[in-house]
């Protein structure tokens, strides 16, 4: 199934509000999915004999930049029976307060998977998957303040005493 008939497929099932947008420029087109949908999409897409996208390769959070004030997440899917590939992108605005954190509808319910990475990116960036079954830091330590890969993070100078140096200072031979 070509990427057109994915998304006439999504939009006979779902309406011509479930894709936001789409991109067609890069070495992989994605649908842009209304982020309220994405679960719903996903299901669809797993379970139609037509696609059965049986495998999310990948899922990744996304930090837009503080001019934008923009979180999302890329899916990458694939169907092993059909050789196909497909990736899907949601976003959304959000202030980058620590007290208020992009939310997206978890995929765990979906793809096994996706507790694995949704909680990576929840360590990572501070995305909030509503409804998965364990979302809680999977990298860093429970008491760790902010998310470090995100665009305004600041790194701490010192944790529970010990000095954190970033970047490290080479080394000096001694003499």
């Amino acid at each position: 199934m070509s990427f057109e008939d994915i998304k006439i497929l999504l939009i006979e099932k779902f309406g011509q509000e479930v894709i936001v947008n789409e991109e067609t420029g890069g070495l992989q087109p994605a649908l842009l999915i209304a982020p309220d949908r994405i679960a719903d999409v996903c299901l669809e897409l797993r379970n139609n004999p037509a696609t059965y996208f049986d495998f999310l390769n990948c899922l990744s959070g996304i930090d837009y930049g503080t001019s934008a004030n923009r979180f999302g997440v890329v899916y990458h899917l694939t169907s092993i029976p059909y050789q196909t590939q497909l990736v899907l992108k949601i976003s959304k605005e959000n202030s980058r307060g620590l007290d208020e954190l992009p939310v997206f509808p978890t995929l765990s319910n979906v793809y096994k998977t996706a507790e694995w990475h949704e909680r990576e990116a929840y360590d990572l960036l501070g995305i909030f998957f509503e409804g998965h079954p364990d979302l809680r830091r999977i990298l860093l330590p429970d008491d760790w303040e902010g998310y470090p890969i995100r665009k305004d993070y600041q790194a701490a100078e010192y944790y529970k005493g010990i000095a954190i140096e970033y970047p490290p200072k080479a080394q000096q031979p001694s003499t």
